[in-house]
Formats: C-alpha cells, sequence, structure tokens
C-alpha cells in the first residue's frame, strides 16, 4: 500500500511510520504545521506541533529513509479547531479540541488530501485497532488499556477507517514502544509525552479565553436563584469545576460546591453541591457511527464520557435524529459540547456531541 505517515514528532508516530516501512509498504511522511508563530516552541511535555516537533519528525524520517514534507494547515486547524474552541465556550459548552482536531484536520483535511494524491491509507501513532468485520471495518480498544485512544479517534467514519492504519494498537505497553524507538536508533525514544490543549501551551484555558472573547461580569447563583458570587465571564467555567470560584457566600453545609450549569446568554454560573453533578441522561443531535450503524433503534451499550473516563453501562435510543443515553448508574458531572461515545464490548460504536443532560437530583423548588 502506498501510505502517508502522520508524524507529529513524538515516538509513537515515529514508531508507527518505521513498523509501515517494515511491513513493505511505500511511506511518505508528512508533518502538519498547525501554527504560524514561527518562534513557537515546546515547553517540557506541555504543547505540541511546535518547530522542535517538525525537526523531531524531520529526523525520524531521514533515519527511516523515507520523503518528508511539512504540510500548511494552520488555517484549517484555526478555523475548525481554535474558532470552534472559542465558540462553543461562548455558547457555554466545554467543547474538546482533540476531538475536533482529529475529525477536522488529521482524518479529514489530511485524508481527503492523502487520497486525491493516490496514497491509500493515513498511518499515525495512535493506540486503537482496526478490525475488519463482517460488516466493514470496525475501531475497537487497544490492547493497552492505559494508552487506548479508541475515544478521540470516535469520531471517525467508516469511509475514515476504510483508508486508517493504526500500526501501534496491539503492542501491550508504551514502554515497548521507547524500546523499540531506542533500538531503532530514534531520538525521540524518551521524548515526553504531549498534554494540554496545544494552542494553549501554559495550561491557563482562562486566561487564554479572556484574551480572546474580553471579560464581563456577571452573577454565581445557587439553584434556588440566590447570587453567591461574581465572575468575570462564564466562558471561563465549565461544568464540575471547583476550583477559583471565589464565592462570597459560604454554602450552608459548610461543604465545597461545584459549577452545575453555564448560562451564556445571561452570564450566569450556577453552582451547587457535589452529589447534583449526578446525571441520570444524556443526548445529542451531532452525532456519526464509527462504522455499521446499530441495526435496532434501542440497543444496550457502554458509554464513556471523557478521554480517561470509565466507560457506564447504559441503554442507547436513537430517535428524529437525536441519540439519548440513560446510563445503570448517573454519570459524574456532564458538560453539554461534551463528546459520548458508545461502546459495545472493545468496539466504538459511534459517537455524539453532548447538548442537554438531565440531572439525577432535582433541583429544589
Amino acid at each position: 500500500m502506498r501510505i502517508l505517515a502522520a508524524m507529529s514528532g513524538g515516538v509513537d508516530s515515529a514508531v508507527a511510520a518505521a513498523r509501515a516501512v517494515d511491513a513493505g509498504h511505500d511511506v511518505v511522511g508528512v508533518h502538519l504545521a498547525l501554527s504560524r508563530a514561527g518562534g513557537t516552541l515546546r515547553t517540557g511535555s506541555r504543547g505540541c506541533c511546535t518547530i522542535e516537533d517538525a525537526l523531531d519528525a524531520r529526523r525520524a524520517a531521514d533515519l527511516l529513509g523515507i520523503p518528508f514534507y511539512v504540510w500548511d494547515f494552520s488555517e484549517r486547524f484555526r478555523d475548525d479547531v481554535i474558532d470552534d474552541f472559542i465558540a462553543e465556550y461562548q455558547a457555554g459548552r466545554t467543547p474538546n479540541p482533540c476531538m475536533r482536531c482529529n475529525e477536522k484536520i488529521k482524518f479529514a483535511a489530511l485524508l481527503e488530501r492523502a487520497v486525491e494524491l493516490g496514497f491509500d491509507a493515513v498511518c499515525t501513532g495512535h493506540y486503537a485497532i482496526l478490525v475488519d468485520g463482517a460488516g466493514g471495518r470496525e475501531l475497537h480498544r487497544a490492547s493497552d488499556a492505559a494508552k487506548d485512544q479508541s475515544y478521540v479517534l470516535g469520531v471517525l467514519t467508516a469511509e475514515q477507517l476504510a483508508h486508517t492504519y493504526f500500526p501501534l494498537g496491539e503492542t501491550p505497553s508504551k514502554a515497548l514502544v521507547r524500546a523499540e524507538a531506542a533500538e531503532r536508533g530514534l531520538s525521540v525514544a524518551q521524548k515526553p509525552d504531549s498534554h494540554d490543549i496545544c494552542f494553549i501551551p501554559d495550561g491557563d484555558t482562562r486566561g487564554w479565553l479572556a484574551e480572546k472573547v474580553g471579560t464581563a461580569t456577571g452573577e454565581v447563583v445557587d439553584r434556588g436563584g440566590a447570587v453567591v458570587g461574581t465572575h468575570e465571564g462564564a466562558h471561563a467555567f465549565t461544568v464540575g469545576q471547583r476550583r477559583g470560584l471565589k464565592l462570597g457566600v459560604p454554602a450552608a453545609d459548610g461543604k465545597p460546591r461545584f459549577v452545575l450549569e453555564v448560562r451564556p446568554v445571561t452570564n450566569t454560573v450556577v453552582v451547587g453541591p457535589k452529589e447534583a453533578l449526578a446525571t441520570a441522561e444524556i443526548s445529542g443531535e451531532r452525532h456519526s457511527w464509527a462504522g455499521a450503524a446499530p441495526t435496532d433503534a434501542a440497543f444496550a451499550c457502554e458509554v464513556q464520557i471523557r478521554a480517561h473516563a470509565d466507560p457506564v453501562a447504559a441503554h442507547a435510543v436513537v430517535a428524529d435524529g437525536r441519540i439519548t443515553v440513560t446510563p445503570d448508574r448517573p454519570f459524574d458531572g456532564v458538560a453539554p459540547g461534551q463528546t459520548a461515545v458508545l461502546y459495545i464490548g472493545t468496539r466504538v460504536l459511534g459517537q455524539f456531541t453532548v447538548d442537554r443532560t438531565v440531572s439525577a437530583v432535582p433541583a429544589p423548588v
């Protein structure tokens, strides 16, 4: 096969490209330039897609003896990921930029260009397994549960899965990948994993948003509507948040309070006790299936609401273009804008963006 290896500059994508070469494929490496800030450099393990990463990717490609290119996707990244991130927060939702990047950049823009250029598949260093089943290609969890990345790949469609290659999915541990990289002489063998939002490398999401959308004083209220504090912009808060509330009125029971709801229209933040974060139902209209869609409108499944959350047994119903999920036990603090990924066993069935939640603990009248 002709393989386009997406090389981020990290150890996983370098080893994935190396395995594609070993498998006898015709491999070309490409690094995606997602920012036009030419002086950007990685700090420790924060961020990704920097000049340093591009150089690391080039060195890996040179060692593997494969052609290497840098493609400028910065405009598409700004429009589809960064601007979307800002708009979602302004709408009172909590977005997952990694999901949008996989959906819009790595497995849409990149894959579209790869197919146009005659490549059969895009290879990445994601930890997930592809299985050719009776209904077509399926996406499954990786062998290493600690590194499983099937959640952030839940946005992939059947057509995209047909042109995807994940060489690391069945590797038992990340330690083995690093050892293999060292044996191959790859300089990134011990390079730290990136974390945090790549376009906010210092991790200060609140400060970054304040610069982009400004500040506006608003009220913090309890579930009964009583004002218990003020804030400088509802966009800086997300459901489940405890720190940084700066409440002027303590709770009657003396227990900490958490963000339960963000109301962007009135610039209001609603807080309450931890038990009120329990969520009895979630639903959303924006959804996709990772392969064949379910044959029944109602089905049992497991649902994961964060990249590293434990899956929860649930019952899902698809009706009028909307997916509604009722968990066997309440979810903990689901925010509109989060992605819910549906599994049956190890298989990723599909995903949807949560736009409505129902609390398991009714608000006081």
